[in-house]
């Protein structure tokens, strides 16, 4: 045991070597020296951002999937994208571009986070108490869930007002271009919030992956448990897209690839792991985006490209298991 504990140790370590080094990398990748405090004014924020999407959505993604029992499943396959697109969408319709809710950034984050935690949180709570946690009538109805947020958003967006839709389409696709410097520090209080308002339960996800008989009879509240969880996967999948808008697949990615590097139940790496690795395909790709495509391509298209194609992979492996 202590020979995969040093093992999983290095792994980390060099995760975090590897993170430090891409972080420089896009810091200081053909930036003029003579206006250093320019590009970083620009630069450092973004990397804030990221590594604070990668965080909440590795962590979320990693919880998520102990609560369910499934490693392919994700916040985001179950609707939260969607929700986030009817909520944008509806402001928009309802209230117009020009609204408080919508011109402010920092308003506009507030009921992003509120309106997707309430709703999420209510919606798969009762889900999986009526189902009693079956997790293919949980994927069947999230999955109905993400259609129908999807086909009223496209309702709405077809008799929308031509200029009003302009406005919205920004919101609808995960960018670090545009950052608003003024939530990064809430996002990161909140974070914090939940985590330490969460910290037992967090401390019980190596039992709840065992099984909801196994950690009921190891003395876990197992109902109450789950709600909490749930209700941190939610805030956090809510912080991470009310940041920069939704990110298919980005979950999956890093969530399944830190459990194929640390081929353990222990979390604590887990979720340590996904935060890297997602912190290194996020910087990756936003050099991708600026220094190769010149901005003509959203991060969102590497991600939801290249999720897509690990998806299917990881359906066909389950398969032939």
């Amino acid at each position: 045991m202590e020979n995969y504990l040093l093992r999983y140790r290095k792994t980390l370590f060099l995760l975090g070597i590897g993170s430090i080094l891409a972080i420089l990398a896009y810091l200081c990748l053909f930036m003029n020296m003579n206006y250093a405090a320019y590009f970083l004014s620009l630069r450092v924020p973004k990397v804030l951002v990221m590594v604070i999407v990668a965080f909440a959505i590795g962590g979320a993604s990693i919880v998520f999937q102990s609560i369910i029992q499934n490693t392919i499943v994700t916040p985001c396959l179950l609707g939260m994208n969607s929700l986030y697109s009817l909520i944008h969408t509806g402001v928009v319709f309802f209230l117009g571009s020009g609204s408080v809710l919508i011109a402010n950034a920092n308003v506009s984050f507030a009921i992003d986070v509120v309106l997707m935690g309430i709703i999420a949180t209510v919606i798969y709570s009762y889900l999986f108490r009526k189902t009693k946690h079956n997790v293919l009538y949980v994927l069947l109805t999230g999955t109905i869930l993400t259609t129908l947020f999807t086909s009223i958003q496209t309702t709405l967006t077809r008799i929308m007002d031509p200029n009003e839709y302009d406005s919205l389409l920004a919101s609808l696709v995960a960018s670090f271009n545009n950052i608003n410097t003024n939530i990064i520090l809430f996002s990161v209080l909140l974070m914090g919030a939940v985590v330490f308002f969460l910290r037992k339960e967090l401390g019980l996800l190596d039992v709840i992956s065992l099984g909801k008989t196994q950690a009921i009879n190891l003395g876990v509240d197992y109902d109450k448990t789950i709600r909490r969880l749930l209700l941190g996967v939610t805030l956090f999948i809510a912080i991470a897209t009310a940041l920069v808008g939704p990110i298919s697949f980005l979950g999956l990615i890093i969530a399944n690839l830190s459990r194929e590097v640390f081929k353990t139940y222990r979390h604590s790496y887990l979720i340590l792991g996904s935060c890297l690795i997602g912190t290194i395909i996020l910087i990756a790709g936003q050099i991708l985006v600026e220094h190769v495509y010149n901005f003509s391509m959203p991060i969102s298209v590497f991600i939801t490209v290249g999720g897509g194609i690990y998806f299917l992979y990881l359906l066909m492996r389950q398969r032939r298991a």
